[in-house]
């Protein structure tokens, strides 16, 4: 082959090795992960992950289950400063190329008969539209029903932001709770799941709240859905909050704690 074919190649070769080199940053890349951990003081407070695919983003952190094709647990500070009612034009949604194996497209949901829930809510990000448009890639939706979408789990939103505005800051992990033999959607097989939670701790590290709901609207009062975050770990597999101290974590994993939040 002469020249005049092979360098063009090249070039063309050794872009495609950097747009794979900057857009993947999993599990297999923790050397990286723990430059840019360095960097977010609440990256400190991440769960494990069952899957080790952990994707960092600038305003939150997930691990991606390609299985379920949705992330297992998005996480994120909620500062007190991020509350915002600024109000920006919805983007598209887009798939991340931050997993390597991409996520789901959002086509799959189409006329699917469920909306595509945020799990790090784009409300939490309105401060910057940067930060409210990552909230729009594929790997930060699951499939939700609409009533519990805007009803329920709208309500539980809201009462984190109040949590953030009256404790100066909360940390928050959510997430579906993804097992074996659940519904799906889409040609992609999107998971659907049966139950949803949030586990928040203030960030003076003195307390902890988890709250598990089915994935239907419901009446009742949100402390009703409290439960111990040690029950969440055991149906997820996930330890939230892993680098607190043992006795720490201990203490306040294992108690309902809901007389401790202001509902």
């Amino acid at each position: 082959m002469s020249r005049k074919y092979i360098y063009p190649i090249l070039i063309i070769l050794v872009t495609i090795g950097f747009y794979y080199l900057e857009g993947s940053i999993e599990g297999n890349t923790k050397g990286d992960t723990k430059n840019e951990e360095k960097q977010h003081s609440s990256f400190y407070y991440l769960p494990t992950s069952t899957t080790d695919k952990i994707i960092v983003h600038d305003y939150y952190t997930l691990s991606y289950s390609e299985t379920h094709e949705q992330a297992e647990w998005v996480a994120y500070e909620l500062k007190k400063e991020h509350l915002s009612r600024k109000e920006f034009k919805r983007p598209y949604f887009i798939e991340d190329r931050k997993v390597k194996s991409m996520s789901a497209d959002w086509k799959n949901y189409k006329n699917s008969g469920y909306d595509k829930g945020h799990l790090c809510p784009a409300a939490d990000r309105k401060f910057s539209y940067k930060a409210f448009e990552e909230t729009f890639l594929t790997s930060n939706i699951t499939p939700q029903n609409s009533s519990f979408n805007a009803g329920i789990w709208n309500d539980l939103e809201q009462q984190v932001r109040y949590w953030a505005r009256r404790y100066d800051g909360v940390y928050v992990v959510t997430g579906g709770v993804l097992t074996k033999g659940l519904p799906s959607i889409g040609y992609e097989a999107v998971s659907v799941p049966e139950y949803f939670y949030k586990v928040i701790m203030d960030t003076d590290k003195s307390k902890m709240i988890g709250l598990l709901l089915p994935a239907k609207d419901s009446n009742k009062k949100l402390k009703e859905f409290v439960v111990p975050v040690d029950q969440i770990e055991r149906m997820t597999g996930i330890d939230f909050f892993k680098s607190l101290e043992d006795h720490v974590e201990d203490k306040l994993e294992r108690a309902n704690n809901a007389a401790q939040w202001k509902f």
